[in-house]
C-alpha cells in the first residue's frame, strides 16, 4: 500500500469535494474552486470530513498513480482552503520589476530590453520595491501547480548564477556559490 496514497485527506469546514461520475474531483472552498480529472481506474470516495482513494491493484503504473492523486486533492484542499503564496526576490544591480498594469509584469533585468509578462486571474500579484532591498515578487494562488509554473518561468529570464548569486530566486534560498580563482604557487 502507498505510503501517501492510504492517507486520507482531510476536509477542513467551509470546503466541498464532489466526485463526478466521469471522475472529475471538484474542490471549492473560500479561495475558489479546483477541478482535476483522476484515472478511472482510481477510486475516489468522500466520506463525511475525509475523502479516501483507493486502487485496483498492485500494478506499478496504479501504485504511482495512487500517491500522486492523493497528494493531487490534498493539494486542491489546502489551495481553495488557505491558499499558496510564494515571494521572488531579484538580486543584482540595477534589477527592477513593477506593476506595468493590473496582471502584466515589468522586469529589468540587465538585458536591453524589458521582459513583460501577462499573469493569469487566477494569481494575485504584488510587487515591493524599497531603497537599499531587493525587489520582490509577491504571488498568491489556490492552484499549487500553477503558482509553480508561473515562478519557474519568471526564474528561466535570470536564473541564479553560482559565483555572484544575482538572479532571481525564492526569498531566503540559499544558492551554492563556487570559490572564485585564487592565486596559486
Amino acid at each position: 500500500m502507498s505510503r501517501i496514497g492510504k492517507l486520507p485527506v482531510a476536509i477542513p469546514a467551509g470546503v466541498t469535494v464532489t466526485v463526478s461520475p466521469e471522475n472529475i474531483v471538484t474542490v471549492k472552498g473560500p479561495k475558489g474552486e479546483l477541478k482535476q480529472a483522476i484515472d478511472p481506474a482510481i477510486k475516489v470516495e468522500v466520506e463525511g470530513a475525509a475523502c479516501h482513494v483507493t486502487r485496483p491493484n498492485d500494478e506499478k503504473e496504479m501504485r504511482a498513480k495512487h500517491g500522486l492523486y492523493r497528494a493531487l486533492i490534498h493539494n486542491m484542499v489546502v489551495g481553495v482552503h488557505d491558499g499558496y503564496k510564494a515571494t521572488l526576490e531579484l538580486v543584482g544591480v540595477g534589477y527592477r520589476v513593477e506593476l506595468a498594469k493590473p496582471q502584466v509584469l515589468n522586469f529589468s533585468l540587465g538585458y536591453t530590453h524589458p521582459i513583460y509578462l501577462q499573469l493569469p486571474q487566477e494569481v494575485k500579484v504584488e510587487t515591493k520595491s524599497e531603497r537599499n532591498q531587493n525587489p520582490l515578487v509577491i504571488l498568491e494562488s489556490a492552484d499549487k501547480q500553477l503558482l509553480g509554473q508561473i515562478c519557474a518561468k519568471i526564474r528561466s529570464f535570470r536564473m541564479p548564477e553560482p559565483y555572484k548569486g544575482k538572479g532571481i530566486r525564492f526569498q531566503g534560498e540559499v544558492v551554492r556559490r563556487k570559490a572564485g580563482k585564487s592565486a596559486g604557487k
